[in-house]
């Protein structure tokens, strides 16, 4: 039987005391690869940032069945520009995600470099580990930004539009690490996306999130086309 890694019961979450979502009784499992899906304006965003404690509950209860202080969530926001006037190696910028898990006054050492060194392996960027981060293509910045949330040793890995902005070559081998990282580590994943194509193939479930509310089932309960054609209009064809 699948074991539970994060438990809603009748949440709501929103911002300011305003419910953007609201009474979602939901499970998210241990080694799911789970896709949220809906509108522009719906939710995800909200609920992927639930899901990282970083939003009050307003109300229900959410459990995490996980040490999150040992291991907690990785997280790839959808963009992040570091300043070119820092430059810092794409190496440097995995490193970072090693900080969370130092010890007070304690610096980085060899155990977190190599650490860093393999996620970078993990993500296929090995090659490109002394390369400055900004002169990376959009698709490598978001495989080391992976690396990067990898680098904290994460049970659970939430991404906000990964494949966001960048080719369909890029976003395909961004899939296929996500999908790799999921079938041969086990790891748990959650990514908010509006590609249906891209995810379809990999995704063992999705939750659709409209309406004030979420409902989560299979990929192809889910992505039915009359489902799609129903909840997303136009954007069935995107």
């Amino acid at each position: 039987m699948p074991k539970a890694l994060v438990r809603l019961d009748d949440v709501s979450l929103g911002y300011e005391a305003r419910a953007v979502l609201q009474h979602l009784g939901l499970t998210v499992e241990e080694g799911e690869f789970l896709a949220l899906l809906g509108p522009n304006g719906a939710g995800k965003t909200t609920l992927l940032r639930g899901l990282l404690g970083l939003l009050p509950v307003l109300g229900g209860h959410i459990e995490y069945c996980f040490d999150r202080a040992a291991s907690p969530p990785g997280y790839v926001p959808q963009r992040e520009t570091l300043d070119p006037i820092f430059p810092l190696s794409a190496f440097e910028v995995v490193l970072m995600g090693t900080y969370a898990g130092l010890p007070p006054l304690r610096p980085v050492g060899r155990r977190e470099r190599a650490l860093a060194a393999e996620c970078l392996s993990q993500v296929g960027l090995a090659a490109v580990a002394a390369e400055p981060f900004w002169a990376l293509s959009g698709g490598q910045k978001q495989r080391v930004l992976i690396a990067r949330a990898l680098a904290s040793e994460p049970r659970l890995l939430l991404l906000d539009e990964p494949t966001a902005g960048v080719d369909p070559g890029a976003a395909a081998a961004i899939m296929d690490v996500l999908s790799r990282l999921n079938r041969e580590e086990g790891l748990t994943i959650v990514l908010v996306t509006h590609q249906l194509r891209l995810v379809r193939p990999v995704v063992g479930a999705v939750i659709w999130v409209d309406g004030g509310t979420a409902i989560k089932g299979p990929t192809a309960t889910m992505l039915a086309p009359e489902r799609i054609l129903d909840v997303f209009g136009a954007l069935a064809t995107g």
